[in-house]
């Protein structure tokens, strides 16, 4: 009973902090009414849970959901009439414009909200540091390189015991972003040993699909032996271990938030719609961890009712981005994100 009692105490007083115009959140959160519904990346997913819990907290007259279906369900959705907005890893690709367009009666707007590095975990008994260059991560997720004790991999990390253990790689079934920007990542960096096209859609033979970031996850948990790719967030909660990535200066980088940063200040920005980012997966700065996702909340320019637009204000202040570094990943570069600001600004 203490417990509950101190829990509704915490709760009060938030709720009244945000009633006090003296209160410093009032800078981040100006509340707004009723209620909104968005869907799509399960990578942003607890991001975005933590950004309603705030706003929820602080703005009492405010309901808002998200559900984590995938980005590519999540734009279907959005373009279909369902939600106020969608939370995308990646562009809105062609062959969805025309129904984006019809949907927002005008332009669309990307706006680069949550930055999630790609981790590459594992489970592999006895192996607790791992290294992978791009040709090496290439051959293991294309079925070339079968066991964990292979020559490719022990170049990859001189001096370390690898057992013989088989190779059992894991990936996202269906439309995913974090698919998308993980294929982006081999065609960019490992051209010799990945002959596949990028897609949003898993495009090699083999492995175990897995429907959302959860599962995939706990996929690798249960299987020695299994690898596979899984925004960063999912990887820290669940304790498991990821490997090192090489990037184009030949450094193998530990996946941290300062390293994937890097690779997000590089990103060049691409479009008319808002800011679409065009990742540099081959950037040269030694110390950047290579393989990131950037996620985007895909709205319409016109017509986006306030609750919408407060609570994007808020994710994209310094305050809400703290929010999600606090949750597992990396913040918006500050010259970023305060471009996101001003983009929300002008909805």
């Amino acid at each position: 009973m203490k417990t509950r009692l101190l829990g509704l105490a915490a709760l009060l007083l938030a709720v009244a902090a945000c009633d006090s115009p003296s209160s410093p959140d009032r800078a981040y959160i100006d509340c707004s009414k009723g209620s909104i519904s968005a869907q799509g990346s399960s990578a942003q997913a607890n991001a975005v849970s933590a950004w309603i819990k705030d706003y929820q907290v602080s703005c009492a007259e405010a309901t808002i959901e998200y559900a984590s279906v995938g980005s590519g369900d999540g734009r279907r959705a959005f373009f279909a009439g369902t939600g106020h907005f969608a939370g995308s890893d990646s562009p809105t690709p062609d062959d969805e414009q025309t129904q984006a367009r019809v949907r927002c009666k005008g332009p669309l707007v990307h706006l680069p909200m949550v930055v999630g590095p790609i981790a590459l975990a594992y489970t592999v008994a006895g192996v607790d540091d791992l290294r992978l260059s791009p040709a090496t991560i290439a051959r293991i997720f294309t079925g070339k390189i079968t066991r964990w004790n292979d020559q490719a991999i022990k170049a990859d990390n001189p001096g370390a015991t690898l057992p013989e253990t088989p190779i059992r790689t894991v990936h996202r079934a269906g439309s995913s972003g974090t698919t998308d920007n993980f294929t982006r990542f081999l065609a960019s960096t490992a051209q010799t040993d990945w002959a596949l096209k990028a897609s949003s859609t898993w495009p090699a033979r083999g492995g175990v699909a897995a429907e959302n970031s959860n599962d995939l996850v706990s996929a690798i948990e249960r299987t020695d032996g299994a690898i596979g790719y899984v925004e960063a967030s999912y990887a820290r909660f669940h304790n498991l271990p990821t490997a090192l990535v090489g990037n184009a200066s030949g450094q193998f980088v530990e996946l941290n938030d300062a390293a994937a940063a890097r690779t997000v200040a590089g990103a060049r920005v691409v479009g008319t719609e808002g800011l679409r980012l065009e990742l540099d997966y081959r950037i040269a700065d030694p110390l950047a961890y290579p393989l990131v996702l950037v996620t985007y909340e895909i709205v319409c320019k016109t017509g986006t009712p306030d609750l919408v637009k407060s609570f994007l204000t808020y994710a994209s202040s310094t305050a809400g981005q703290n929010t999600a570094a606090a949750t597992g990943y990396s913040p918006l570069p500050e010259e970023l994100r305060a471009k996101v600001a001003e983009a929300v600004g002008g909805l």
